[in-house]
Protein backbone atom coordinates (compact mmCIF):
# COMPACT_ATOMS: atom_id res chain seq x y z
CA UNK A 1 0.00 0.00 0.00
CA UNK A 2 1.49 3.36 -1.08
CA UNK A 3 1.71 6.04 1.85
CA UNK A 4 0.07 9.24 1.71
CA UNK A 5 2.35 12.12 0.90
CA UNK A 6 2.81 15.35 3.37
CA UNK A 7 0.81 17.60 1.30
CA UNK A 8 -2.28 17.79 -0.57
CA UNK A 9 -3.91 18.98 -3.80
CA UNK A 10 -6.76 21.23 -3.04
CA UNK A 11 -7.88 22.53 -6.69
CA UNK A 12 -8.01 22.49 -10.25
CA UNK A 13 -6.02 25.94 -11.56
CA UNK A 14 -6.26 25.83 -14.98
CA UNK A 15 -5.60 23.47 -17.90
CA UNK A 16 -2.70 25.09 -20.37
CA UNK A 17 -2.83 24.46 -24.29
CA UNK A 18 0.00 24.87 -26.07
CA UNK A 19 -1.34 26.61 -29.21
CA UNK A 20 0.01 27.66 -32.93
CA UNK A 21 -1.89 30.68 -33.63
CA UNK A 22 -3.09 32.12 -30.28
CA UNK A 23 -5.34 34.74 -32.06
CA UNK A 24 -6.73 31.92 -33.91
CA UNK A 25 -7.55 30.03 -31.00
CA UNK A 26 -9.40 33.17 -28.84
CA UNK A 27 -11.76 33.50 -31.85
CA UNK A 28 -12.65 29.45 -31.63
CA UNK A 29 -12.55 29.30 -27.40
CA UNK A 30 -14.69 32.84 -27.03
CA UNK A 31 -16.60 32.97 -30.23
CA UNK A 32 -17.24 29.20 -31.05
CA UNK A 33 -17.15 27.73 -27.63
CA UNK A 34 -18.28 30.39 -25.82
CA UNK A 35 -15.76 30.95 -22.59
CA UNK A 36 -14.78 34.31 -21.76
CA UNK A 37 -11.16 35.86 -21.88
CA UNK A 38 -10.01 37.17 -18.67
CA UNK A 39 -6.45 37.84 -18.97
CA UNK A 40 -4.12 38.72 -21.55
CA UNK A 41 -0.21 38.83 -21.77
CA UNK A 42 0.99 39.28 -25.50
CA UNK A 43 4.70 39.36 -24.59
CA UNK A 44 5.65 37.07 -21.13
CA UNK A 45 9.92 36.98 -20.96
CA UNK A 46 9.74 36.86 -16.98
CA UNK A 47 13.16 34.91 -15.99
CA UNK A 48 11.03 32.66 -13.55
CA UNK A 49 8.88 31.03 -16.98
CA UNK A 50 12.04 30.52 -18.68
CA UNK A 51 13.34 28.38 -15.46
CA UNK A 52 9.72 26.78 -15.21
CA UNK A 53 9.57 25.75 -19.00
CA UNK A 54 13.24 25.03 -19.27
CA UNK A 55 13.92 27.47 -22.26
CA UNK A 56 16.35 30.60 -21.56
CA UNK A 57 15.00 33.74 -23.03
CA UNK A 58 11.69 32.59 -23.85
CA UNK A 59 8.91 34.67 -24.39
CA UNK A 60 5.23 33.46 -24.87
CA UNK A 61 2.04 35.00 -25.61
CA UNK A 62 -0.75 33.83 -23.47
CA UNK A 63 -4.28 34.65 -22.34
CA UNK A 64 -6.74 32.90 -19.72
CA UNK A 65 -10.11 32.04 -20.41
CA UNK A 66 -13.15 31.84 -17.81
CA UNK A 67 -14.44 28.26 -18.84
CA UNK A 68 -17.57 28.56 -17.04
CA UNK A 69 -19.63 31.07 -15.29
CA UNK A 70 -18.44 30.29 -11.75
CA UNK A 71 -15.01 31.09 -12.61
CA UNK A 72 -12.24 28.37 -12.30
CA UNK A 73 -11.38 26.89 -13.40
CA UNK A 74 -9.54 28.38 -16.04
CA UNK A 75 -8.27 27.45 -19.70
CA UNK A 76 -4.55 28.93 -20.46
CA UNK A 77 -3.41 29.66 -23.92
CA UNK A 78 0.02 29.90 -24.71
CA UNK A 79 1.77 30.41 -28.04
CA UNK A 80 5.89 30.22 -27.89
CA UNK A 81 6.96 33.18 -29.67
CA UNK A 82 10.48 31.70 -29.44
CA UNK A 83 11.77 28.29 -29.03
CA UNK A 84 8.85 27.28 -31.02
CA UNK A 85 8.40 23.71 -31.09
CA UNK A 86 6.83 21.12 -33.60
CA UNK A 87 3.40 20.52 -33.18
CA UNK A 88 2.45 17.25 -31.98
CA UNK A 89 -0.41 14.08 -32.78
CA UNK A 90 -2.57 14.53 -29.95
CA UNK A 91 -4.28 11.70 -30.77
CA UNK A 92 -6.73 9.64 -27.78
CA UNK A 93 -5.34 6.72 -28.23
CA UNK A 94 -1.41 7.90 -28.10
CA UNK A 95 0.29 7.84 -23.91
CA UNK A 96 0.31 11.10 -22.77
CA UNK A 97 -2.44 12.49 -24.66
CA UNK A 98 -5.10 14.84 -22.88
CA UNK A 99 -8.61 16.34 -23.68
CA UNK A 100 -10.35 19.04 -22.27
CA UNK A 101 -14.77 17.98 -21.25
CA UNK A 102 -16.90 20.84 -21.53
CA UNK A 103 -20.68 19.71 -19.93
CA UNK A 104 -23.30 21.61 -22.18
CA UNK A 105 -26.73 22.02 -21.40
CA UNK A 106 -27.98 20.92 -25.07
CA UNK A 107 -25.72 18.22 -26.90
CA UNK A 108 -27.44 18.15 -30.05
CA UNK A 109 -27.83 22.09 -30.47
CA UNK A 110 -24.02 22.69 -29.61
CA UNK A 111 -22.91 20.06 -32.17
CA UNK A 112 -25.13 21.29 -35.18
CA UNK A 113 -24.40 25.37 -34.02
CA UNK A 114 -20.43 24.42 -34.14
CA UNK A 115 -20.85 22.00 -37.45
CA UNK A 116 -22.22 24.75 -39.20
CA UNK A 117 -19.47 26.85 -37.94
CA UNK A 118 -16.83 24.72 -39.53
CA UNK A 119 -16.02 22.65 -36.83
CA UNK A 120 -14.57 19.14 -37.33
CA UNK A 121 -16.02 16.21 -35.19
CA UNK A 122 -14.99 12.54 -34.98
CA UNK A 123 -18.63 11.74 -35.12
CA UNK A 124 -22.14 12.90 -34.48
CA UNK A 125 -23.32 12.88 -30.98
CA UNK A 126 -23.38 9.08 -29.27
CA UNK A 127 -25.93 7.95 -26.46
CA UNK A 128 -23.96 6.98 -23.27
CA UNK A 129 -24.98 3.20 -23.18
CA UNK A 130 -23.55 2.05 -19.89
CA UNK A 131 -21.05 3.21 -17.08
CA UNK A 132 -22.66 6.38 -14.53
CA UNK A 133 -22.87 8.45 -17.38
CA UNK A 134 -25.93 6.34 -19.29
CA UNK A 135 -28.21 8.03 -20.98
CA UNK A 136 -26.00 10.88 -21.33
CA UNK A 137 -24.75 12.47 -25.25
CA UNK A 138 -20.99 13.04 -25.61
CA UNK A 139 -18.82 13.84 -29.10
CA UNK A 140 -15.47 14.58 -30.11
CA UNK A 141 -14.63 17.77 -31.65
CA UNK A 142 -11.06 19.23 -32.51
CA UNK A 143 -9.14 22.79 -32.06
CA UNK A 144 -7.63 24.86 -34.64
CA UNK A 145 -4.50 22.95 -33.74
CA UNK A 146 -5.98 19.80 -33.78
CA UNK A 147 -6.46 19.14 -30.07
CA UNK A 148 -9.26 17.07 -28.64
CA UNK A 149 -12.35 18.12 -26.52
CA UNK A 150 -15.47 16.47 -25.85
CA UNK A 151 -18.42 18.00 -25.12
CA UNK A 152 -20.67 16.15 -22.57
CA UNK A 153 -24.62 16.30 -21.87
CA UNK A 154 -25.43 14.22 -18.50
CA UNK A 155 -28.42 12.09 -18.68
CA UNK A 156 -30.20 14.60 -16.52
CA UNK A 157 -30.92 18.16 -16.38
CA UNK A 158 -28.16 20.17 -14.78
CA UNK A 159 -29.09 22.15 -11.65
Amino acid sequence: MASQPDWTVVDLHHLGLTVSDIDRSIVFYRDLLGMEVVGRRPSVTADYVALQTGYPEVELNVASLRVGPHGRPTLELAQYMSHVGEPSEPATNRSGASHLCLVVDDLVASYEALQARGVRFRSSPVTITAGPNQGGLVVYLYDPDGYVLELFQPASPLS
